[in-house]
């Protein structure tokens, strides 16, 4: 009986082993933590930033979301624009979830508080759409990117359209308002404008009277050399209507609105003429990628996409880039092929500048349409602004 046993045995084994082999090669999936301010005063961006974040990958993968023939997973934790739970949040993907690579978030503050647990677990954090210049700057640390554009990249774009006369900043009084102005003014210097800073206010980040703020603004501007520009820097529901209100143009002051969310530029409407910059609006960037997220983006929402749309599309796109070069996730490889990294965008190439880890990116000089064809159809491009004229410093240490 015995030698009956042992050939049934090693067929069984066979089988087995035939059976197990798919399993066996199955990588473990990848996983990637989204943190984003999903509720409080950023849910609007927060929201947007997962919209595209989402539809980015689906793009990149082809609806597999997968890379290297191992699935994505996404974990999309909400930090209500917290610093503390922004840390605490971060810490418990790289160590609970056993995240690969972690992206976040909305706020600012809650982004720097997120950099020292980057460091402390020795994984990569790309961070989207927090905009502090600290956090490619004296925060930094070597596993942090950032697809965003900093505090200095816009400050140079609106720089780059101000050759001369006089400006002044109306600014909300906190960290990224101050910020702003800071990188404002430095970066006049930076693009020699010959513009003169001649008066900056700071209102509540919670202001809806902007009567007294903007009195003095007028006093400051209307006796100074022209242009006359007031530069309105203002995250969430914008005073640029209450201020056009004010009848600036009595003292040959004109508005420079920074770009904004597509519902606050929708009430913009009677300013047709004025003139800023914005980091990305749907109608300007010419490419399949863009292509593709608005006509997506509109079939599936009603609405063309915003630009933290774009910035979580962008966010997904240097994630994906990284981990095709890098398939295992190893954070030591990921750094080492992210630093001088090219990726796509929706806005066109980005890099991660060696130095920093800062996506060098372009920006757009816009006018207000005057004769708008619908809801949505709101800005017309002066022209972009290549990243050969946003000479952005380096400040981290390094």
């Amino acid at each position: 009986m015995h030698h009956l046993i042992k050939p049934l045995s090693a067929a069984v084994l066979a089988a087995f082993a035939a059976g197990a082999a798919p399993y066996a090669l199955a990588a473990p999936d990848l996983k990637i933590a989204l943190i984003a301010g999903k509720t409080g005063a950023l849910e609007a961006y927060a929201k947007e930033t997962e919209t595209g974040f989402m539809m980015g990958l689906e793009y990149l993968t082809g609806g597999k979301m997968e890379i290297g023939g191992r699935k994505l997973k996404v974990i999309v934790k909400d930090d209500q624009s917290k610093p503390d739970l922004g840390r605490t949040l971060l810490a418990e993907a790289y160590g609970d979830d056993k995240v690969d690579i972690a992206v976040g978030t909305s706020s600012s503050g809650s982004a720097l508080a997120m950099l020292p647990v980057a460091k402390e677990y020795k994984k990569v954090l790309i961070v989207e759409p927090a905009v502090a210049d600290a956090i490619t700057g004296d925060k930094w640390n070597k596993y942090i990117f950032r697809t965003a554009r900093s505090s200095m990249q816009d400050a140079m774009a609106v720089a780059s359209t101000l050759k001369g006369g006089s400006v002044a900043f109306l600014a909300q009084d906190y960290a990224f308002g101050r910020d702003a102005v800071k990188a404002g003014k430095e970066a006049l210097a930076a693009t020699g404008s010959k513009a003169k800073v001649v008066h900056e206010e700071y209102a509540p980040a919670a202001a809806t009277d902007f009567t007294a703020p903007t009195q003095r603004l007028f006093d400051a501007l209307k006796d100074k050399p022209q242009p006359r520009v007031l530069g309105i820097i203002w995250a969430g529901p914008n005073p640029m209507n209450k201020i056009a209100d004010m009848k600036p143009e009595r003292f040959g002051i004109s508005l420079a609105p920074g770009g904004n969310i597509l519902p606050v530029m929708k009430t913009w409407k009677n300013y047709g003429g004025t003139e800023g910059t914005v980091y990305y609006y749907y109608a300007f960037p010419k490419n399949k990628m863009n292509d593709w997220l608005v006509a997506e983006h509109t079939k599936r929402f009603k609405a063309p996409p915003d630009m933290f749309t774009a910035g979580g599309f962008a966010a997904a796109s240097a994630v994906f880039t990284a981990l095709s070069k890098v398939p295992s996730g190893n954070s030591e490889q990921l750094v080492t092929a992210m630093e001088g990294m090219r990726f796509e965008t929706p806005k066109g190439p980005m890099t991660f500048r060696k130095e920093d880890h800062q996506a060098l990116q372009s920006m757009y000089h816009f006018r207000i349409k005057k004769d708008q064809k619908n809801e949505w159809d709101l800005l017309e491009l002066v022209r972009e602004i290549p990243t050969a004229e946003l000479p952005l410093p380096i400040r981290n240490k390094r």
